[in-house]
């Protein structure tokens, strides 16, 4: 079996998750900002991917960065939302 056909094997097996959760709506929008910039520089992503690579950003600073990082994050009620009309 070749290398890329054995990575892309282990891709395949690797175990995904899924979850949901709640973000003030101007972060959400920079989500797409984001998307928008990626796709000018020829690169289209899905928000997961976005996702995954600023975890991956946050997982290689240092522990006084990813504090930081964290600190500047506003805390917010989580949850859903509650249903609106009937």
């Amino acid at each position: 079996m070749s290398d890329s056909a054995a990575s892309t094997e282990k891709l395949k097996k690797r175990k995904l998750v899924r979850d949901s959760f709640t973000m003030p709506e101007a972060e959400y929008a920079a989500i797409a900002a984001i998307k928008k910039r990626c796709l000018k520089s020829g690169a289209a992503v899905k928000k997961s991917e976005i996702l995954r690579a600023a975890i991956a950003m946050l997982a290689a600073t240092s522990d006084a960065e990813l504090v930081a990082a964290i600190r500047a994050v506003e805390v917010i009620k989580t949850g859903r939302p509650p249903k609106t009309g009937s």
